[in-house]
């Protein structure tokens, strides 16, 4: 058995996307405009009329969640695995600053090859089979009359979804950034999972996001 349907859904501003801060596993909060942005969007995947309700367990996305939550009903069910990539002592710096302290580093980011996040910190394949392998999981305990949503983090979400899809690796960097609040809706086909949407919400503003892409 499988799901109908998995939304994977981008949590609400913070003030560290405002600034253009490396948050990674920073428990940042929504600012007022990513709680505004995330009651906006649950209204409009309430309609969708959802069955279950994941997240990543750090408070953005929680609180994101939350939104839809009270609007349905649903509980949340909160995943570890579901995490923005661990940046480790890279959170609070922004990428001029990371680029200024550790150069070489960031260019390794911006040219797309791989490098591990801070000291001890994940590299953007780790996270995408950490990622993958949860949508996986929470797609093989539903049902074909499931609608689930999963609040989550963007880069996680961009690269966890390509590996999920099977997409090879060099092709990553064609799928863009994820909004604030904004999601992805994967159904189920003949062959596989497939894209039925991307970035798609009421919110059409640039990402503010940590995922800097080829």
């Amino acid at each position: 058995m499988s799901a109908g349907r998995l939304i994977v859904w981008r949590h609400g501003r913070t003030e560290w996307n405002l600034q253009e801060k490396i948050q990674g596993q920073a428990d940042i909060p929504l600012d007022p405009i990513g709680v505004d942005q995330a009651r906006a969007a649950a209204a409009r995947l309430a309609t969708l009329a959802p069955t279950r309700l994941y997240a990543s367990d750090l408070q953005r996305a929680a609180a994101t969640a939350g939104q839809l939550a009270t609007l349905t009903g649903l509980e949340i069910e909160y995943d570890k695995a579901l995490r923005e990539i661990d940046v480790d002592d890279w959170a609070g710096l922004t990428m001029s600053e990371l680029a200024a302290r550790h150069p070489e580093a960031a260019t390794r980011i911006r040219s797309g090859e791989s490098q591990r996040r801070g000291s001890n910190g994940e590299t953007v394949e780790e996270v995408a089979d950490r990622f993958a392998a949860a949508l996986a999981r929470i797609a093989d305990q539903g049902t074909p009359e499931d609608t689930i949503v999963i609040a989550t983090h963007g880069l996680a979400a961009r690269v966890g979804i390509c590996l999920f899809l099977g997409i090879p690796h060099p092709n990553w960097p064609a799928f863009g950034a994820l909004s604030n609040c904004n999601w992805v809706s994967l159904l189920p086909g003949r062959q596989g999972w497939r894209i039925e949407e991307w970035n798609a919400g009421s919110l059409p503003e640039p990402p503010l996001t940590e995922d800097p892409q080829r």
